[in-house]
């Protein structure tokens, strides 16, 4: 009986450039035509998943944090902020120099000084005009292309993920302020820093997603693996039969895992799915 595969993206599918190693493509597709299912299970939204990732045989996804789930192009579950408590929210983050964005499938709208800050961030003190300067941003060029800064084009009602970057206050503030409210994680981002975060919809987690993936379609939990890399996680492990830590995962995946490949860069996915005879 065919498996249902669930990637994460950041760390796992993706390595530190946002590319797919030629490794994990190669095997996502002859397991794919081996008869099993691939579905992304990530933080990101719709509108931040690359066109490389879209090009892989994908059955389905789990975006937004598990806020958004849509299986053969049908949408099975899309849950969003109430408009007002987010634009509560929106004005918290500003009033302490948050930066942040607002995450919804139409597109990624970015706070006034996020493209700086980012930049600033990636470039660690390199001067941005420097050979050296110019590389690093390249690796973030495309994700700095995504973001609206246009707030005039923002659907209040549409948006399912706010992810913040900040360096103005602790992260524990905001998490006390909010996280009865919502559902908080500290961000898997390196660069953002560890008082960085995302900021989701109250009671929808991967787990949650991936069980109303799994009752869609009939399958049962026996049938199911994940690929994950950071401590947001969890909840997907918890929510699947075989967990698998890629091998840049951090320590506390790692011991939540059934088993423990190679690096994405190393061909951790590609070996997985080798040694589990799945191609």
């Amino acid at each position: 009986m065919g498996k249902i595969i669930f990637l994460d993206v950041d760390g796992t599918l993706c390595n530190e450039a946002g590319r797919v190693p030629e490794s994990a493509k190669q095997a996502i597709i002859k397991t794919h035509e081996n008869g099993h299912d691939f579905f992304l299970c990530t933080g990101r939204s719709k509108a931040e998943i690359p066109e490389e990732v879209f090009n892989l045989p994908i059955r389905g996804m789990i975006s937004a944090g598990g806020g958004y789930c849509e299986v053969d192009g049908e949408i099975i579950l899309h849950e969003v902020f109430d408009a007002i408590e987010l634009k509560k929210l929106v004005t918290f983050l500003e009033e302490n120099a948050v930066e942040y964005y607002l995450e919804s499938n139409q597109g990624l709208f970015a706070s006034k000084n996020l493209k700086q800050k980012l930049q600033s961030l990636v470039l660690n003190g390199t001067p941005k005009d420097s050979i050296e300067g110019q590389t690093k941003l390249q690796d973030i060029t495309w994700f700095l292309d995504l973001l609206i800064e246009d707030h005039t084009q923002i659907d209040y009602e549409d948006v399912n993920k706010v992810s913040f970057v900040n360096q103005t206050v602790s992260y524990e503030k905001i998490h006390e302020k909010y996280d009865g409210e919502f559902y908080m994680l500290r961000s898997t981002v390196p660069i953002f820093g560890p008082d960085s975060g995302e900021i989701g919809i109250k009671n929808i987690t991967k787990k949650i997603a991936i069980e109303t993936v799994i009752q869609y379609l009939k399958k049962e939990k026996c049938d199911t693996i994940a690929f994950g890399d950071g401590h947001n996680d969890l909840s997907m492990f918890e929510a699947v039969e075989l967990r698998i830590a890629i091998g840049n995962a951090q320590a506390v995946l790692k011991e939540a895992a059934d088993i423990v490949t190679l690096t994405h860069d190393e061909g951790g996915i590609a070996s997985a799915l080798e040694e589990l005879h799945l191609y």
